[in-house]
């Protein structure tokens, strides 16, 4: 187990076990995920050994000038709630983005194709809980394809879920968190899958991940959407989609996100 670089204050809150115990560190009872060895969140399954990708920057570096700005401290007006409800999620004055417990799901107003996205997060820097209930949330494509975002620093999981995982389908290939409460960035290419006139699957969703400097996934395939104890699957969909940020009920904060479309895709259908 590595050691912390500061003193983090770790609160265990009794009314947190129960939902930590429902979450658990692995599960026995779930399917074979199909091409590999292993269960959906398999107990069994090797977690990535563990690396430091050095600090974080002091400051966020400037997103290119073609780059669409979803958040760049000042507003939420780039993201909405399901139904078209605004943004309340809270801009703090270090100009994050905090989550707002309970106010639900955001989803970006605009929709994407394959792009390039960059995200900085950062977990609560006062540990509360364990495994899945530890600085909980989630970056998804399509509002459905998920990178797992959590606090995997000496915080045990099931490996499929840990930070950095295509939630479900594969862990990272290495674990690259850094402390709680320091800034952490992802850079994800993804190319969103393709289906025929008929709604056929012709190409999956590949996804490169890029998690504090360090690839942890190259062009690593989506086995589908992502699901809970559950295989995943494909049903066919739109060709552009919304970038979703999970509310799981932690205070995760958000700060210098920004997109790029990549190729042309055909208008939505």
């Amino acid at each position: 187990m590595r050691q912390t670089h500061h003193p983090i204050a770790v609160v265990v809150l009794a009314s947190l076990s129960s939902v930590v115990m429902a979450q658990g560190v692995g599960y026995t009872d779930t399917p074979k995920l199909p091409g590999q060895e292993w269960k959906v969140h398999d107990k069994d399954r090797p977690n990535p050994p563990v690396i430091d990708p050095g600090p974080a920057a002091s400051e966020p570096a400037p997103p290119p000038s073609d780059a669409i700005v979803l958040f760049d401290g000042t507003n939420t007006d780039a993201w909405q709630h399901a139904g078209g409800r605004d943004a309340e999620w809270i801009v703090k004055d270090d100009g994050s983005m905090q989550v707002k417990a309970g106010s639900g799901d955001l989803l970006t107003r605009q929709s994407f194709g394959d792009c390039q996205l960059h995200i900085e997060w950062a977990t609560p820097t006062t540990v509360i809980g364990e495994s899945q209930g530890r600085g909980n949330s989630g970056v998804f494509f399509f509002g459905m394809y998920e990178i797992q975002i959590l606090d995997s620093y000496d915080n045990t999981t099931y490996a499929d879920g840990q930070a950095a995982a295509l939630y479900g389908q594969y862990p990272p290939e290495v674990n690259a968190c850094r402390a709680p409460g320091e800034w952490q960035t992802y850079d994800i290419i993804f190319e969103a899958p393709r289906f025929d006139s008929k709604g056929n699957l012709e190409k999956p969703a590949f996804v490169t991940v890029i998690h504090n400097g360090v690839v942890v996934h190259n062009r690593r395939e989506f086995l589908g959407r992502t699901a809970h104890r559950a295989l995943p699957s494909y049903a066919p969909h739109k060709a552009k989609g919304p970038i979703k940020l999970q509310d799981h009920g932690n205070p995760m904060r958000f700060r210098n996100i920004w997109v790029r479309p990549l190729v042309s895709t055909p208008e939505n259908t």
